[in-house]
């Protein structure tokens, strides 16, 4: 068995979660503006400009500490895969769903899920204070949404969200890019 990537010696847990974090922050910066113009409901639009405020000021955080560490811009579109699951699919496949905020929190509850899990795994090898504590406030931020979205999924549809597993799948289905109960016939 290959050793993970926080278990490599010489890893740098900073530098790879800030790799792989920025692009999965962008995509929640993207569902965050669809939500923006396309939410049904007043509480999930204010949801969505917390998450588009909260994670563009830790994207460009992370942007300047990596400048900082490593004397250079994080590599664009940087998704080495090392961290599987980081990538969700395409961030616009919400975009014109009906009923909109159920597509919405069927994707944003694994998108964030991710970013805990891998932020709960960093903080056992980052050893940057600065990163640390962003990583502890992610996980309370982003856990704290989930929950307030589960409630809501519960409240509008009269059903617990889906369930979803290893890599971001719903049990008996794909979380984002495939056809859901929400999505019919329409082409991705």
């Amino acid at each position: 068995m290959m050793p993970g990537p926080g278990q490599v010696p010489g890893f740098d847990m900073n530098r790879h979660f800030i790799e792989e974090m920025i692009p999965h922050h962008e995509d929640a910066v993207v569902m965050a503006e669809l939500a923006l113009a396309q939410a049904e409901h007043q509480e999930l639009r204010a949801l969505a400009e917390n998450i588009k405020r909260d994670q563009a000021r830790e994207i460009e955080q992370m942007k300047e500490w990596y400048r900082a560490w490593y004397g250079t811009e994080v590599p664009p579109g940087h998704m080495s895969g090392h961290m599987p699951g980081m990538g969700m699919g395409n961030p616009r496949s919400i975009d014109g769903v009906r009923p909109f905020d159920k597509a919405f929190i069927e994707a944003m509850i694994p998108h964030h899920w991710m970013a805990v899990h891998m932020s709960t795994m960093a903080l056992q090898r980052a050893d940057k204070p600065e990163l640390r504590g962003m990583l502890q406030s992610i996980v309370t931020t982003q856990t704290a949404e989930i929950e307030q979205m589960r409630q809501w999924y519960r409240t509008w549809y009269g059903t617990e969200p889906p369930t979803f597993g290893p890599g971001g799948h719903m049990m008996g289905g794909p979380m984002m890019g495939g056809p859901g109960p929400h999505r019919g016939s329409r082409a991705q």
